[in-house]
């Protein structure tokens, strides 16, 4: 049996009832200077907004993902799409002389109210400096100053500057030198950029340094500037009272210096340093941050790998509708091949799903195929029933559901899972990979690995083998598992003891500093916090799967313990952005806490 209803009002969720009506209104209020400004081809400040048809979309619709924008494009002002009324259902569903979609198909749906994302973050409004903002508009290239920081965080950043021109301060090439020792990602990456510097400058005339070094020579096509040295002593007028010997000090009377000589050139300060950048802003010289490692500006934006059905969707698309069965996997599955003009917006293992609110049968399914107008939608499994349970674990909500339908899909190789705390993503990853490991076999055993990142002070050096000084960092895999062996009432103590020495011995623990160089083959490893990893981490770890391995990555961007790691630029972010549409990866945000009444009421309040 499906499980029963929902609370009509669960923690920190929102229905489509409670949502406030649209509003024709510009939520945003433009500076008058910025509306009073013709817009030309290149505009300093674009404004994102969704304009919905409550026929064609509903509440819950995918929101497309924004372009990634590097430091040439104009800064991006988001706000967010504007709710819509419900669009009423219709009288009669175009399937139903035969047999509705959901009613043909073998899943038993699960009775729970459309979801809405927990919590909405306040408009993130990412400007410009004045200066940059009037050379876009007059089409001129801008002279960016790098900051240290902006080399050290990203190596390849001076060829993320499209067609402007780059300039290092002498102090930069000092603080460089300064950072390289060690073993540290900082010291790395100052090696790394030393090194380019060096391939750069390497059969340059020292008269050519003066006129700038193409960054194009190594091969960058899309760096088109130039790179200038600070050759000679610059000196410019700062306040009294600042000390001349510090090194931001020093950067910024460069740029004040190339404001003088170069009147008629945009010259603007690129800095990850806040407190720089107040600084420079103060003294009134063009400042800004370097955002071109954000996968996504606002990470509202970021894909879910769910999408509500709109009302009439059988309406639209169900006109010459084909439809099938195939056993896969010892199961039997139904598909629909439909078209119609929502098709292009769905991406393949994306899930759908459409509740009527007549009463009907829900009907939810995943995108297999895609063809222009035409997507191939299977129906799933429902993991909410006892028979379909895995490893005595059930899902407890649609989401769930979905994401139990990719862990247990031997061709999804990469899954992703993103949620709040307690919406069950440890717990499911383990209740498959132990279903699959000692039931079916598919795999030899479960790999779990996660950042040693502590939320507060560092405890020192732990005791031990590699196993023992990580396991401290496995207490949640550890109550997870107790849940898990909890659930085998057969057997009586002796027989749960046996059962959690042989899982034990199916499950190892790693550390990500040996990972490197290693290949695993059919494995299921499970990495747990991903959210604290950089881009870089998640591409070596994902590129350790060898034939028959499937890689889960679970975290909750929400919660980030990494320095200088924020959500738009986590390794976990870039990886749902970069897997999605593949059709052998797949992605599901959990949106409803099932630890406890008390976890999720302080995840709503707290």
């Amino acid at each position: 049996m499906p499980l029963p209803k929902l609370p009509s009002k669960p923690a920190t969720l929102l229905l489509a009832k409670d949502y406030p009506k649209a509003s024709g209104a510009n939520p945003i209020p433009f500076p008058a200077e910025e509306v009073a400004a013709p817009a030309p081809k290149k505009a300093a400040t674009k404004a994102v907004a969704k304009t919905v048809k409550a026929k064609a979309v509903t509440p819950a619709a995918e929101p497309a993902v924004a372009k990634k924008t590097g430091k040439s494009k104009a800064a991006i002002l988001t706000a967010p799409a504007a709710p819509v009324a419900e669009a009423p259902a219709p009288a009669v569903a175009p399937a139903r002389a035969k047999a509705t979609p959901a009613a043909r198909g073998k899943a038993t749906p699960l009775k729970a109210e459309a979801p809405h994302p927990a919590k909405h973050k306040p408009v993130e409004v990412v400007l410009k400096s004045s200066t940059s903002r009037h050379a876009d508009q007059i089409g001129i290239t801008k002279l960016f100053v790098l900051d240290t920081n902006v080399l050290m965080h990203d190596p390849s950043s001076l060829f993320r500057f499209e067609e402007h021109d780059v300039y290092l301060p002498m102090m930069t090439l000092e603080e460089l030198d300064n950072h390289k020792k060690g073993m540290s990602e900082v010291a790395r990456n100052a090696r790394q950029v030393s090194r380019t510097l060096d391939a750069l400058v390497a059969n340059t005339d020292d008269g050519a340094i003066e006129q700038g070094i193409p960054l194009s020579k190594l091969g960058n096509k899309d760096a088109k500037g130039r790179l200038y040295f600070q050759t000679r002593l610059q000196v410019a007028d700062l306040p009294e009272g600042l000390p001349q010997g510090k090194a931001d000090n020093q950067i910024l009377a460069v740029v004040r210096s190339l404001e003088a000589e170069q009147p008629g050139r945009a010259v603007v300060l690129v800095s990850k340093d806040i407190n720089m950048r107040i600084k420079a802003r103060a003294l009134g010289l063009p400042a800004e941050d370097y955002f071109n490692d954000h996968v996504l500006e606002d990470t509202d934006l970021l894909y879910s790998g769910i999408v509500q059905l709109p009302d009439d969707f059988w309406n639209k698309h169900g006109k010459d509708m084909e439809s099938w069965q195939e056993n896969k996997h010892g199961q039997s599955a139904t598909f629909y091949r439909v078209t119609g003009p929502f098709v292009p917006s769905l991406l393949v293992n994306q899930f759908v799903f459409l509740e009527p609110k007549s009463g009907e049968t829900p009907f939810y399914g995943q995108v297999k195929q895609i063809n222009g107008k035409t997507a191939v939608l299977q129906t799933l499994r429902d993991y909410s029933h006892n028979k379909n349970s895995v490893w005595g674990v059930t899902a407890r909500n649609r989401e769930q559901n979905f994401a139990l339908n990719l862990l247990m899909n031997p061709e999804c190789d990469f899954v992703t899972l993103l949620g709040q705390a307690g919406t069950g993503k440890t717990l499911l990853a383990l209740a498959a990979g132990l279903a699959q490991v000692l039931e079916t076999k598919l795999y030899n055993e479960i790999i779990v690995t996660r950042v040693t990142v502590p939320v507060g002070e560092d405890i020192g050096f732990l005791p031990g083998t590699e196993e023992e000084k990580m396991s401290p960092w496995m207490g949640a895999f550890d109550d997870n598992l107790e849940v898990l062996n909890k659930s085998d009432g057969e057997g009586g103590e002796w027989g749960r003891a046996a059962t959690q020495d042989l899982i034990r011995s199916r499950i190892k623990i790693k550390s990500l500093n040996f990972m490197r160089g290693r290949t695993f083959v059919n494995k299921f490893l499970i990495i747990d916090e991903a959210q604290n990893l950089t881009p870089k981490q998640v591409k070596t770890l994902v590129t350790r799967a060898g034939p028959g391995t499937k890689i889960l990555c679970l975290g909750n961007i929400a919660q980030i313990d990494t320095p200088y790691l924020t959500e738009g630029s986590s390794g976990l972010t870039y990886v749902v952005d970069r897997f999605k549409g593949w059709s052998h990866s797949g992605h599901v945000t959990l949106a409803r806490g099932e630890r406890s009444r008390l976890a999720d009421h302080a995840s709503d309040v707290l």
